[in-house]
């Protein structure tokens, strides 16, 4: 029989529980973090007094205190520890800066030709982007980990690119190429791009307190993050939630995955564009589109209805899979979704079983297209959120 927990283990967890509360919380008094973490105050006044000393939280007075009595201190997250987190899609690179407590310090982004490009070129504006925020770091900052987000199929121990047709990648070394660029003093944990934003969104925007999401996200294909009974559902490899490629239509239009009628090719960016009749690529192309449809264009209002109940189709199956408690459209498809709601939720209402569907909400994220760049900060703050002693942030 194993002994139960030491002391010393029985501590490290509730350091990092304290500290992850107030990291996705924010500020925070200790009478709070007593009442929901379960632990009396003398014990919250010893963890705090720990982080405090580690610089990763401070204390101060509440905010306007001026009642008669000894006030609750407010424990705050400090965001001298921080991580790079990287976002790389079809169109655009993004790098930032991100403090403890989800606060983006710094942000550089740059936009990239579509089409097949080696990893290390793609990577290259992101080493730029690091160093050029690192002139703006602070003394005495405390550099944690770093991520990064990709949209495409990412292998979870190496950042090996499976698969990512819309740039024409196959077993791309993504993970060896951000290791050349950035150093090995900044290893890089990579995920799923679709993935980190349902975490992100899960974690501190549109689905706090909901246990069971689906994220769809569009751009030049359609990604899917998914979390059940509060956890993401990534499968054996890292590689699950590939909605886009789920088959709605086996006579359909060929993928760039090699199959025929998968969602992404009735749903997808090209798929609008091709029914509203136009060309080019992009966010701001997809934007014509819904804003013709919305000024009376018969074309783009057939567009939208057509993508629109493909999108309900999928969204059907989904929540009869997985019973979410929330549906949130992201990326290229929240535009879509908002134009074709009616779309949606009347193929959703036929196709959708109705213990499933009865309590589902359609939602857009709240946190935009920094979702993605605070899932990347999230992975890589979370070593140091799991045990805040053995994880110690290293001096910039």
């Amino acid at each position: 029989m194993r002994a139960g927990p030491s002391q010393d283990e029985i501590r490290r967890l509730n350091l990092g529980a304290l500290l992850r509360y107030v990291h996705l919380r924010g500020p925070t008094s200790r009478a709070e973090l007593t009442a929901n973490l379960g632990l009396n105050r003398s014990t919250i006044g010893a963890l705090t007094a720990d982080l405090v000393a580690t610089g990763l939280v401070r204390e101060d007075l509440p905010r306007g205190h001026g009642r008669a009595g000894r006030p609750s201190l407010v424990v705050r997250p400090e965001p001298h520890a921080y991580v790079f987190a990287f976002s790389i899609e079809a169109d655009r690179v993004t790098a930032a800066r991100v403090g403890l407590g989800g606060v983006v310090l710094d942000r550089r982004e740059a936009l990239r030709p579509r089409g097949e490009v080696p990893p290390a070129e793609v990577v290259a504006p992101l080493a730029d982007a690091v160093r050029t925020m690192q002139t703006s770091v602070p003394p005495g900052a405390r550099y944690v980990g770093s991520g990064a987000a990709v949209s495409a199929m990412v292998r979870r121990e190496d950042g090996l690119v499976r698969l990512a047709p819309h740039v024409g990648w196959v077993d791309e070394p993504l993970g060896e190429a951000l290791a050349k660029v950035l150093g090995p003093e900044r290893p890089v944990t990579i995920r799923n791009g679709a993935d980190l934003r349902a975490l992100a969104e899960h974690s501190r925007g549109a689905a706090v307190g909901c246990d069971n999401v689906v994220y769809l996200h569009g751009d030049a294909g359609i990604g899917g993050g998914i979390i059940a009974g509060g956890r993401p559902v990534t499968g054996h490899g890292g590689y699950g939630g590939e909605v886009g490629h789920m088959v709605v239509n086996p006579g359909g239009k060929l993928c760039g995955c090699g199959a025929r009628g998968c969602w992404e090719t009735e749903v997808g960016e090209v798929a609008l564009l091709r029914a509203a009749g136009r060309d080019g690529y992009g966010r701001d192309v997809v934007s014509a589109v819904v804003d013709a449809a919305a000024r009376g264009d018969a074309v783009a209002q057939n567009a939208i209805r057509e993508v629109g109940d493909w999108l309900g189709f999928g969204v059907a199956n989904l929540v009869n899979i997985f019973n979410p408690e929330m549906v949130i459209f992201g990326g290229g498809l929240r535009e879509v979704y908002l134009a074709a709601a009616a779309q949606v939720r009347s193929r959703l209402n036929r196709n959708g079983l109705h213990a499933c569907r009865e309590h589902v909400r359609l939602r857009t994220p709240v946190l935009g297209d920094d979702a993605a760049l605070l899932g990347a900060a999230e992975v890589a703050f979370e070593p140091l959120l799991d045990d805040p002693l053995d994880a110690a942030p290293h001096f910039s």
